[in-house]
């Protein structure tokens, strides 16, 4: 019972965080729909279900204990934050009618969005491994280890669901949609940030 009170309490943690997720599925629930933000949001989801399947592989620890394959996968990450940045930097004032329908995103392309841009952050990485590592012990069996994997998901799958309807309700969606190429703006800046961050950041521990 303590091994989940403790996954529980460091999953939420994590899942309220700020990171690239956060800011990709706001993005899409305000600017796009509540549809393209859900979906973003069970692509996050997806993405952590990689992250846990090769720890409960073990290679998360060949991961660990390989700076140049981690930093592989941090530039990676990192060159695709980039490039949806600098997409969004280059967003121009809409000329339509600010009633006009959204611009359309399909559920795959929102799916697969939200689904690269947690499998290819290294911070999830890190958090999945030091968690499995750190506070599942070796005897858990194999089945309860999935729960904590499935659990995991499921709750980034939900937060990040309730962040795209925060974003995309109608009050909020009026108020802000008069400005929405200076939000694109500002999300795409974000996520330059963030990716520029993964390059000079050092690897952790």
């Amino acid at each position: 019972m303590g091994e989940w009170i403790a996954v529980i309490t460091i999953t939420l943690l994590a899942c309220i965080s700020p990171g690239p997720d956060f800011a990709m599925v706001s993005r899409n629930g305000l600017l796009l729909s509540r549809r393209a933000g859900v979906f973003t949001a069970v692509g996050i989801g997806l993405g952590v279900l990689v992250h846990v399947g090769y720890t409960l592989l073990g290679l998360g620890v060949v991961l660990q204990q390989t700076p140049w394959l981690f930093n592989a996968l941090k530039l990676a990450g990192a060159a695709y934050l980039v490039y949806l940045g600098i997409k969004m930097l280059r967003s121009k004032p809409a000329l339509e009618p600010l009633d006009a329908a959204p611009p359309a995103m399909s559920d795959l392309a929102a799916l697969r969005t939200g689904f690269l841009t947690n499998a290819l952050n290294p911070k999830t990485s890190i958090f999945i491994v030091s968690l499995f590592m750190g506070v599942v012990r070796a005897d858990t069996p194999l089945t309860v280890q999935m729960a904590y994997g499935l659990f995991i998901a499921g709750a980034h799958v939900l937060w990040f669901s309730l962040v795209a309807l925060c974003f995309s309700a109608g009050m909020v969606r009026e108020r802000l949609m008069a400005a929405r190429h200076w939000i694109d703006r500002i999300f795409g800046g974000l996520l330059v940030g963030f990716g520029i961050l993964l390059t000079v950041t050092q690897r952790s521990g």
